[in-house]
């Protein structure tokens, strides 16, 4: 099945001795001296304060560096799908199972025919949160932990430290003990926006495959996901269905997601967040890994691959890793495509032997520096994310440090929907004292003050899923 790619990363020369760690993983926040600039109205939040922005600096990394701090196994303990009009579904209907695809196959195929869904409004929590709140009235204990954001949110801070272009805008608000973190969609449609008139300048074209556009190339990864999933086992499957996925229409409106619970270091955060499909059936064992496999395109190497090629591929496996490691992905299958789109060869990668492998190579990021910083990071905003309002964090692009800084005094603006709201506002989830339910996390802190490690080991040298 799996045909690798040419050139051994490892043949790189080995990367130089770090220097000492003389500070401290987590920073003293330091005000801004400058006085705060004028920021942008956001309409879903009409009473806006000003603050001076508190500011976490991303380097030095030597502060992150040397073996990381604890973690706690992605467990599951929900999930949703969304059908083929992107509706929300209270199920498992949006699983799909991974079977090789064809090597040769034209990723171009079908793209006058590409059903892309994309949101026009901003999505929030909603869908998650309508998952939790389902979840507490089945088993009638609250969901309780320290952070609910989506994956990408965290992909994001998780990878700041070497990603050199790393920049976002996020909303947080505390309720309840627990912080809630969602994109500034406002911002991000504003810039997917500003993005497309640039790509779309000059006199309109036909479309051209030996010179593919960004919808095109967008296109491809979609496309490698039909190419490579089915609607239910290999075995359960008809082998003229298998036959004939390079002709399926291709869709991103259907979808499944999976919820788990997880920590880095002290803190406790439930994440949600798109899974492309399963290995293998689920287990039965809840206690068990979950085989979801993530499905990534890349441009394939040269036969005579030369420094900077492995560097550009190498630093898109941080990314790869990162969004596996989050939800407690498996594996990571890479399709390898020419600069025209046609499917080369195919690389199976164990998510947490990448680290290891980059390592050895052009040691171009370290898995540890990164799981150090989200820790670090996350404490920073427990210190500073307090009361009522909304926060905004922003990372500029080459800013070098996250800011924060407080833009609404009350409530929680947009982020946490009226359902849940009213759910919780009954005191749902709560024991019979009042006391808001403690999660499993929590009860490991007690008395340490941190983490036991029962599931993700990291070493310096890889992340592994034990």
């Amino acid at each position: 099945m799996s045909q690798k790619r040419p050139g051994a990363a490892s043949s790189l020369p080995p990367r130089p001795p770090a220097p000492p760690d003389t500070s401290s993983i987590h920073p003293t926040p330091e005000r801004d001296p400058t006085p705060p600039r004028k920021r942008r109205r956001v309409d879903h939040m009409p009473f806006l304060a000003s603050s001076d922005p508190i500011r976490f600096p991303i380097q030095p990394l030597s502060r992150f560096q040397g073996a990381s701090a604890s973690i706690k196994r992605p467990r599951e303990i929900a999930y949703f799908s969304y059908d083929e009009n992107h509706e929300y579904r209270e199920d498992d209907s949006g699983i799909s199972y991974y079977c090789p695809p064809q090597i040769g196959a034209n990723l171009c195929d079908g793209f006058d025919t590409f059903r892309h869904y994309e949101d026009k409004e901003d999505p929030h929590l909603n869908s998650l949160l309508r998952t939790l709140v389902s979840q507490e009235k089945r088993t009638g204990e609250r969901v309780q932990a320290d952070f609910v954001t989506w994956r990408g949110m965290m992909t994001k801070i998780m990878t700041a430290p070497f990603d050199m272009f790393a920049a976002f805008d996020m909303f947080a608000t505390l309720h309840d003990g627990t912080i809630y973190i969602e994109e500034d969609f406002e911002t991000r449609a504003a810039e997917r926006a500003a993005e497309s008139a640039a790509n779309s300048r000059g006199p309109p074209r036909p479309p051209n495959r030996h010179q593919p556009d960004h919808k095109m190339m967008t296109y491809w990864g979609y496309k490698f996901e039909t190419l490579s999933m089915l609607p239910d086992t290999p075995e359960n499957t008809s082998q003229d269905f298998i036959a004939n996925r390079p002709k399926a229409p291709v869709s991103n409106h259907a979808q499944h997601c999976s919820i788990v619970r997880t920590a880095f270091g002290s803190s406790s955060l439930i994440l949600g967040g798109e899974v492309d499909g399963l290995s293998d059936p689920k287990p039965s064992n809840p206690d068990l890994p979950i085989p979801w496999v993530e499905l990534k395109t890349a441009e394939e190497l040269p036969l005579r691959p030369q420094h900077r090629d492995i560097l550009k591929y190498e630093r898109k496996l941080l990314k790869f890793w990162a969004q596996s490691f989050l939800l407690g992905v498996p594996k990571v299958i890479v399709g390898f495509r020419s600069k025209q789109g046609v499917l080369r060869s195919i690389d199976v990668y164990e998510t947490g032997k990448i680290p290891g492998m980059v390592r050895r190579g052009t040691a171009c990021w370290d898995g540890n520096v990164c799981i150090n910083f989200a820790a670090g990071f996350l404490q920073f905003l427990k210190d500073t994310v307090k009361g009522e309002g909304v926060y905004k964090i922003t990372l500029r692009k080459k800013g070098g440090v996250v800011e924060v800084c407080k833009v609404q005094e009350k409530g929680t603006g947009d982020i946490l929907c009226s359902e849940f709201l009213e759910w919780r506002g009954k005191g749902n989830g709560t024991g019979d004292d009042g006391e808001v339910g403690v999660d499993d996390t929590q009860r490991e802190n007690e008395g340490e003050g941190k983490v036991v490690d029962d599931g993700i080991r990291v070493t310096q040298h890889q992340a592994v899923l034990s």
